[in-house]
């Protein structure tokens, strides 16, 4: 019997068959690497119970890890939606970090600026942002407290996820776009015995019959274990054109003669917040 995986918490999950039907289900065997997204074969084991036997080639898989452990985030996603906002802070790194993940398996990102109702931090946080729009990536303002519904046509024909440092609204966010949000999640706790609801599990919703949201738990942090250095290079997009041009094979682009990545930044071509990011998390992968 196939299903999809709309709820992943711990060692149960809520999988959906395609009648509509929510099955609370757990994994054959100890380990378990189910993602939020997954399309899974599952054999019953009462009315609404079930074992989750196999996963479905994944199209993509977002997830962060560092040296002892993973965290996966969400599976089959076409696109990133990082959420930010005017306040409180958010982390210039952090938003690297996750832009480096959905570049590593070729999915879609979007940043939304939210809380852009308050003007008098707006400014700031363009700045800020800046930096990624050079790139090209887009931008999307708005404020979910007023116009959540502005970024309805960046999600329509997608499965996207929503990623972001904790308090930058994305909970607001998606209980604007799906109004029966609360009583899905209220439903998916019951079904897990996980009480009462604040987003400690990824869950994903319809917004109609071609376009899914899925919310993740608010982060602090987003390691990169996984990704090898040249994955690591390959994901910086204004990298690329100079990739593989350095003296030396195994460049680190760090103190070495004729790097052209260095010479880039010299030039102007690589901003060099960027490249210090990048020395950051070269120190730390595999």
């Amino acid at each position: 019997m196939a299903g999809r995986v709309i709820a992943a918490h711990g060692r149960q999950y809520v999988v959906e068959r395609s009648d509509g039907l929510k099955l609370t289900c757990v994994p054959r065997g100890k380990r378990s690497d189910i993602a939020c997204g997954d399309r899974v074969e599952i054999e019953l084991t009462s009315e609404n119970q079930g074992v989750i036997e196999a996963i479905t080639p994944r199209t993509s898989l977002l997830y962060r890890s560092n040296e002892t452990k993973q965290k996966l985030i969400a599976a089959n996603v076409d696109q990133v939606v990082i959420v930010v906002a005017t306040e409180p802070s958010f982390s210039d790194e952090l938003i690297t970090r996750a832009l480096l993940a959905a570049e590593s398996e070729e999915i879609e990102p979007l940043i939304v600026l939210n809380k852009c109702d308050l003007t008098d931090k707006l400014e700031a946080a363009r700045e800020r942002l800046a930096i990624f729009a050079k790139l090209g990536y887009r931008i999307l303002e708005l404020s979910a407290l007023e116009h959540a519904d502005d970024l309805r046509p960046e999600l329509q024909g997608y499965t996207s996820v929503l990623v972001g440092q904790s308090g930058m609204g994305k909970s607001t966010l998606v209980n604007a776009l799906v109004p029966e949000a609360n009583a899905a999640t209220r439903e998916i706790s019951a079904a897990l015995d996980s009480g009462k609801h604040t987003t400690t599990h990824a869950t994903l919703y319809h917004l109609d019959d071609e376009s899914d949201l899925i919310d993740s738990p608010g982060l602090q942090e987003f390691g990169l274990g996984h990704l090898d250095r040249q994955e690591i290079e390959h994901a910086f997009r204004e990298f690329r054109p100079y990739v593989g041009q350095c003296r030396f094979r195994d460049c680190r682009h760090d103190k070495e003669p004729d790097c052209a990545l260095i010479a880039a930044v010299d030039a102007g071509n690589i901003d060099k917040r960027r490249f210090a990011i990048y020395h950051r998390i070269a120190a730390g992968i595999r």
